[in-house]
């Protein structure tokens, strides 16, 4: 009645084997999965700082105009009136929303080229080789 389990005991085919070649595109896309790591993490920052952005212009928009707001230019304040400083914000968002497109897009470009280099691996190893991400 003792029901046996292979997951442990996995034994390497005698057959199945790795060039030079392979382990190339093995690397490399490790490499890749690392570097879309990056993005994701540095998309993640980005949009947290448009969010802390947005509400800091709706903040702004309770103020009265004449009303002087410090602004953080390096490492020091500067005051001015709340129609420049709603107009520094929505610069800054444009920047942060083109370096978010910019960063998806490089991104798209990274998992194109992963998918071409999964479908060729698994199409040589089949199930000897796994290039799925661990999701937490």
């Amino acid at each position: 009645m003792a029901a046996t389990s292979n997951k442990g005991t996995f034994q390497p085919d005698s057959d199945v084997h790795i060039t030079y070649e392979d382990q190339q595109r093995i690397n490399r896309f490790a490499r890749l999965n690392a570097k879309l790591d990056d993005y994701k993490e540095e998309i993640k920052i980005k949009e947290n700082d448009l969010k802390s952005l947005e509400e800091a212009c709706d903040e702004i928009a309770l103020f009265d105009e004449d009303e002087q707001i410090p602004y953080l230019v390096g490492e020091v304040f500067i005051y001015q009136n709340t129609e420049t400083t709603q107009d520094c914000l929505e610069e800054a968002k444009k920047r942060i929303e083109k370096e978010i497109k910019e960063l998806k897009g490089k991104s798209n470009e990274v998992r194109d080229i992963m998918g071409e280099l999964k479908s060729h691996l698994y199409g040589r190893f089949g199930s000897h080789i796994n290039l799925e991400a661990d999701e937490e």
